[in-house]
């Protein structure tokens, strides 16, 4: 087995989507970021890279490389599926929380589970995912971005 921790953070800014696992949402602001900047999906791709000893999202996918700009982060993930399935690794389970004062999120929930095990070949009870705020502390607490982390456990031999 093989265990990964990924952790990501946006800033939100006017005149951009909200996305998160893939789910826009309806929102006055959207996180800021070369692709969608869907935090969500960065920090499950970061702990999935980093379990399997790959670096992090930011080596296979830089934001300097103009073919990155606006893309789906779900499109990010089935990449790193892929890489996963060439050194014979599946997902055991992901754990995942997102950050945001707002909006609420958890009308949202099962609809992202359903994306993220979608892109990633995962079965939706092998995919944990919650959302809470900071209380108002710090800059999530703010409303000036979003920050999501995340724990994997990845097996071999799959």
């Amino acid at each position: 087995m093989k265990i990964g921790i990924g952790y990501d953070v946006h800033p939100l800014v006017a005149g951009r989507r909200l996305v998160l696992g893939g789910v826009t949402i309806p929102f006055e602001r959207g996180l800021d970021g070369h692709s969608d900047a869907d935090v969500l999906a960065h920090a499950i791709g970061d702990a999935l890279l980093g379990a399997a000893g790959l670096k992090d999202i930011g080596t296979h996918f830089p934001p300097s490389d103009p073919q990155y700009k606006n893309i789906s982060s779900l499109v990010l993930l089935q990449r790193v599926h892929g890489l996963l399935d060439e050194r014979r690794l599946r997902i055991g389970n992901i754990d995942a929380t997102v950050v945001a004062q707002s909006p609420r999120l958890a009308p949202f929930i099962d609809e992202m589970r359903a994306n993220l095990g979608k892109a990633l070949q995962a079965g939706m009870e092998r995919i944990s995912l919650k959302a809470t705020t900071s209380e108002g502390l710090g800059f999530t607490g703010r409303g000036e971005g979003m920050a999501a982390m995340a724990i994997v456990l990845l097996e071999e031999g799959g």
